[in-house]
């Protein structure tokens, strides 16, 4: 064999060649989302920094770590984990301590990518897995979003409560607004997007079905408000600019592990993504949405990849496994030749009952370690929240010595009659003075017309005044909604006045029975007042008797 035969190498096809690698791709992400970053930084301060280099220290410090403890190879030099560090970060709110964004980068790296395989083998995205983890344990936090030092809402939620007028296109495109350090700026995301597009790191195919699919969505929803030509192509362009979309469309829902190999299954993958934020952000509580809209499709890519599979070409083809490069998923055996080996229909019977038997056992163990979880705290919980319940008696009756619960008789009926068909009435509690005398009552109210769902509160009541509001279970928006347990300006205002029925009016109250709404949250301010106002009635039926709480007529 002479020289240059020796050199041939001769191998089995596929025969592939690329000079693409992990740490090249990785880098080349880093290098796009550095627009955005800058951007956060400027926007919200030199503590955007520290979260980015937090997030992106710890999940490299993790991934190293738990690679050492499960005697892998170190993949901390590929930049995987720093992408994820840093999607992360940009994922969050300034405000948010750092312990939590620490907490939030062991779960990525730990529980989604290094307990299922490392790179290539995660389920979803594991910066949105743990940007959805911290939302569900820390809803305070993860939702409250600062700009220039003060707390306030983000365009998206001003949007919903107060309408298109409160909203600036400008500042949103550019990156002027509230929420997490990379979502606000639609201009320098797009920069970042085109270099991946130059790049040739990221096709277009997902983002485009993903944004066409939404936009649709909200142009038809828009349509069914009667809105105008104008109004809905600001109301679509506001969505598009909200939310963290851009950052989700383009660097997270294409994502090679967790987003489908087909050119068929990305674009159903993407018109999946469109219809799922549309659902969230119209119809949820909340007015963002790209996140769980990802990490849900993420699940179903194995069965998106199972309808769009392509079939193979030539004699003797059998339908393969869902993919043969998910090491998660069934392996692929191949003869000498490189061709599939089929398996026999008893052999693929047998895994589909192993694999149902293993979900109805996993289910099973959940189930009983989520029952013992419960049986566990729930003497605990229960005493937190008759605790939180006596505060709040003290609070709204400062004056009272002792409380005695009065007898509760139903009257949904009567505020049904009067108007009151949107709350409900839970408990009422006699006020006692240190001789025994009852000086008025607390209600326990719920109204199920808050912004965000319910709203629980104390109102105490006496002579037909109200002496005081606390707020037991809100949810409203942070900055905006949240005010009416946050701010206590808004609750004086219905102190020590005898009035028969509080109106909300937007501009500055000028009579007793006025209540001045909080700004951007009518909603709120309505649910809260109709409340305090059934109160009221539930009062005065009792004739204003201060002798037993409620009684049954």
């Amino acid at each position: 064999m002479d020289e240059k035969n020796a050199m041939l190498k001769i191998s089995a096809s596929p025969h592939i060649r690329s000079k693409n690698s992990t740490t090249g791709i990785m880098a080349d992400v880093l290098i796009a989302l550095l627009p955005a970053s800058a951007m956060g930084v400027y926007n919200f301060g030199f503590r955007a920094f520290l979260m980015i280099l937090v997030c992106v220290v710890s999940c490299m410090v993790f991934e190293y770590l738990s690679e050492l403890v499960m005697k892998r190879p170190a993949t901390v030099r590929d930049l995987s984990a720093a992408v994820t560090g840093l999607l992360l970060a940009l994922n969050l709110p300034v405000s948010l301590p750092f312990w939590m964004a620490i907490l939030g980068s062991a779960f990525a790296i730990i529980v989604v990518k290094q307990l299922f395989g490392g790179i290539g083998q995660n389920f979803m995205n594991p910066a949105l897995a743990a940007r959805c983890f911290l939302v569900m344990s820390f809803v305070g936090p993860m939702t409250r979003f600062t700009l220039d030092g003060v707390t306030t809402a983000t365009p998206l939620a001003t949007l919903r409560e107060s309408g298109l007028g409160s909203i600036s296109l400008k500042d949103m495109f550019l990156g002027t607004e509230a929420g997490t350090i990379g979502e606000t700026s639609v201009a320098a995301l797009l920069i970042g997007a085109v270099y991946l597009v130059a790049r040739r790191v990221i096709r277009l195919t997902i983002p485009l079905y993903y944004l066409f699919t939404f936009s649709v969505a909200l142009m038809i929803y828009a349509w069914t408000k009667d809105m105008s030509i104008g109004d809905m192509g600001e109301f679509v362009a506001a969505h598009l600019c909200g939310g963290g979309l851009m950052l989700g469309a383009f660097f997270m829902a294409t994502d090679y592990t967790t987003s489908p190999i087909t050119d068929d299954g990305k674009a159903l993958y993407g018109i999946l993504l469109g219809v799922l934020t549309f659902c969230f952000r119209i119809f949820g509580s909340s007015a963002e949405g790209v996140s769980y809209a990802i990490i849900i499709s993420n699940l179903l890519v194995p069965m998106i990849e199972m309808i769009t599979r392509p079939k193979s070409f030539g004699e003797g083809y059998e339908k393969k496994p869902i993919s043969e490069n998910r090491g998660w998923l069934t392996p692929v055996h191949l003869d000498e030749n490189g061709n599939v080996i089929p398996e026999s229909k008893e052999k693929q019977g047998g895994k589909i009952i192993r694999i149902v038997v293993s979900i109805c056992l996993i289910a099973v163990i959940a189930g009983a370690l989520l029952g013992a979880v419960y049986a566990i705290t729930k003497k605990p919980i229960a005493d937190t929240a008759e605790k939180k319940k006596q505060e709040s008696f003290h609070a709204v009756m400062p004056s009272a010595a002792s409380y005695k619960e009065g007898q509760t008789a139903d009257l949904s009926g009567a505020l049904k009659e009067a108007g009151y068909d949107k709350v409900t009435i839970e408990s009422c509690t006699d006020a006692l003075d240190p001789d025994g005398k009852v000086i008025g009552r607390i209600w326990i109210i719920t109204t199920h017309e808050g912004y965000a769902g319910d709203i629980k509160m104390a109102v105490g009541v006496t002579d037909g005044k109200v002496t005081g509001i606390e707020m037991l279970s809100i949810g409203e928006t942070t900055g905006l909604g949240m005010e009416a347990r946050d701010n206590p300006a808004f609750k004086e205002q219905y102190m020590d006045k005898a009035v028969e029925k509080f109106t909300v009016v937007k501009t500055e109250a000028s009579s007793d029975d006025q209540i001045q709404a909080i700004t951007g949250a009518t909603i709120t301010s309505k649910a809260v007042t109709g409340a305090v106002n059934a109160v009221l009635y539930a009062d005065r039926m009792q004739g204003g008797s201060m002798e037993g709480g409620v009684t049954s007529e």
